[in-house]
């Protein structure tokens, strides 16, 4: 008889030969996170499209439908990175799913990110042509026009995720990273980060000083021109503190150290994630601190909500008595 080697010998040698798995430092902390995360933002993010799209329509303004655009890549950024990327496939299977399926994820997670930036630098170039050349905004900004062109930075988010096909895990990748894995971190970080924040900052710069000179020329500005341009602000602003830690994470991993092999790398991957998905579900708020015609369009979706539901009593309305006067009865 062939003597049969020992399985557990093997599985020992086979451990030794492995590179060891850097230990996650934050233990179930992240899966509590993104479940409370995605409780709390997905609710108030659909709340948010109900409203936007209430004044979108009512006042015709293409800011409206930039918003609008920007909470429902919100929305799918929650489902596909937060619902099905963290907590299905790390948390639930613990990354036992077949490969295409981890790749397809990976397209649509990416898309996601792309739509909610780059939807943010319309609204940021849309700013700036109101503030610095209003005779021209007025002729080429009207609602038909603005869905078209956010119509057309959705299908361009997805032609540029689906390079992402071939992203690499970060959270099992030890081995020094490729020339492909290269490319695709590089223009990752250029694409959702650098190339952005450069467009943040030009623009809203001179946004800032061509307000700056209005007031002290002694020039007015609307009151929702001031409400719209600071809820820009703050929405730019949030975004690049937020997604910068990913930024630096990101870069560190190529040529610092691995995630799978440094806890130090692992750790800070972990913390970068959950500071950056942090923005899916900060807007609302903002939308509410800044904008008073948002929080009462609030108001009326929850109160048209409250009154539709089942057992709800709704009063007939009462015709005033001047009206009544020439009615027969």
């Amino acid at each position: 008889m062939v003597p049969v080697p020992n399985s557990t010998v093997w599985a020992t040698e086979a451990a030794q030969l492995e590179p060891e798995r850097s230990p996650c430092m934050v233990g179930i902390f992240p899966i509590v996170y993104y479940s409370v995360l995605l409780g709390l933002g997905l609710p108030v993010n659909i709340l948010t499209v109900v409203a936007l799209f209430r004044l979108a329509t009512r006042t015709k303004k293409s800011s409206y439908w930039y918003l609008l655009a920007l909470t429902t890549s919100d929305i799918l950024s929650q489902v596909f990175i937060i619902f099905v990327g963290f907590i299905l496939q790390t948390a639930i299977l613990a990354r036992e799913v077949p490969s295409a399926f981890v790749h397809t994820v990976n397209v649509l997670e990416f898309t996601a990110n792309h739509a909610s930036i780059w939807v943010t630098v319309l609204m940021t170039v849309d700013r700036y042509v109101a503030l610095c050349h209003p005779l021209r905004y007025r002729a080429i900004s009207y609602p038909q026009r603005t869905r078209r062109i956010i119509f057309t930075i959705f299908a361009l988010a997805l032609a540029t995720g689906i390079p992402f096909y071939w992203w690499l895990d970060a959270w099992r990748d030890a081995d020094p990273p490729t020339a492909l894995d290269k490319v695709l971190k590089w223009v990752h970080c250029t694409t959702i980060y650098f190339l952005p924040c450069s467009i943040f900052l030009a623009t809203n710069s001179i946004i800032i000083c061509r307000l700056k000179r209005q007031r002290c020329s002694g020039q007015g500005g609307r009151p929702h021109l001031s409400k719209t341009t600071a809820l820009l602000l703050a929405v730019t602003t949030v975004f690049i503190v937020l997604w910068a830690p990913r930024t630096i994470v990101m870069i560190c991993h190529l040529y610092v150290a691995s995630v799978k092999r440094d806890w130090r790398m692992h750790l800070a991957l972990d913390i970068a994630n959950m500071v950056a998905m942090l923005n899916t579900t900060l807007n609302f708020f903002l939308y509410c601190f800044v904008s008073h015609t948002f929080r009462r369009t609030v108001g009326e979706v929850l109160r048209t909500h409250l009154c539709a539901r089942p057992g709800s009593t709704r009063f007939p309305a009462l015709k005033p008595l001047e009206l009544l006067a020439n009615t027969t009865l």
